[in-house]
């Protein structure tokens, strides 16, 4: 794998939720490249699977674990897995996390009530709800469960945020306010956790093509819709980011000695999409 540089997590067990996923999968490959063993928590057994195979094949060591991260009896009993065979977590990354179709609207703003598309008043408050719980609930479920035993020898904890948290997109408005909850949670997360050399930040990925935003992206033919065309003209790379180029942001957070005295942050890597005010 290539990486843009390397760091010794060779005392690291680390706890990767969403493991599954585009982004969490090549997470867990950095980091067992990097001498971590890596416990890989997912839902969806058949990828999470897949991406042991991928960390084996690379020579780095994980295990794929399959639990509900909404689930707390589900997370313990994975926990349980994983102290038995690597220890105690020293090390958690809080990825699970996506959208639903139910807490997202049809239209951009409301100009007028149109028969047959689905506007805010709509939206169901279980799809809020789903979405709210998909990324708050499991972030605090999982920090929960695993933060317990850092206590006493320290650690830290990575959670996934978002562009939506810093600028709000249309038409998603329950992954954007969850999202924005995701940074508070890190920052609260972090002052409380300081006392016991805990450390917590957030990663902020700008756009990246994953599995849930593709056909948001891109047509049938893998032409850019024009939602893909609004979000690269406020973009000053002018391009999609590549699981790559989160890969440094990941290791800085990771290597205790570069980042010992950093908690509490959100750091966007987004071609500089929040820094842009579109004029």
């Amino acid at each position: 794998m290539n990486l843009p540089f390397k760091i010794n997590l060779n005392n690291k067990t680390v706890a990767i939720t969403g493991a599954g996923g585009v982004l969490m999968s090549e997470f867990a490959k950095a980091l067992a490249c990097c001498g971590a063993k890596v416990a890989l928590i997912d839902i969806n057994e058949k990828s999470v699977l897949s991406v042991q195979k991928s960390i084996e094949q690379l020579g780095g060591e994980a295990t794929a674990y399959v639990a509900d991260c909404l689930d707390k009896k589900s997370l313990y009993s994975a926990k349980e897995q994983i102290t038995k065979k690597y220890g105690k977590v020293n090390f958690l990354i809080n990825g699970a996390g996506g959208n639903n179709p139910e807490g997202t609207t049809e239209d951009e703003n409301l100009k007028e009530l149109k028969e047959g598309v689905k506007n805010f008043f709509k939206l169901t408050d279980k799809g809020l709800r789903f979405v709210f719980d998909l990324n708050i609930l499991t972030a605090f479920l999982s920090t929960q469960v695993f933060a317990e035993d850092m206590i006493e020898g320290g650690g830290n904890i990575i959670n996934i945020s978002s562009m939506n948290a810093y600028r709000p997109l249309t038409k998603i408005p329950a992954y954007s306010a969850a999202k924005a909850g995701i940074s508070n949670f890190t920052q609260w997360l972090a002052v409380y956790f300081a006392p016991c050399n805990i450390r917590v930040n957030a990663i902020a990925p700008g756009f990246f093509v994953t599995n849930q935003n593709r056909t948001l992206l891109f047509d049938k033919e893998d032409n850019k819709t024009e939602r893909s065309k609004k979000i690269l003209s406020h973009t000053p790379m002018n391009r999609f980011g590549e699981v790559e180029d989160l890969l440094g942001t990941l290791l800085f957070l990771a290597d205790d000695k570069a980042s010992a005295f950093i908690t509490g942050t959100v750091i966007p890597v987004d071609g500089g999409f929040s820094a842009y005010s579109g004029v």
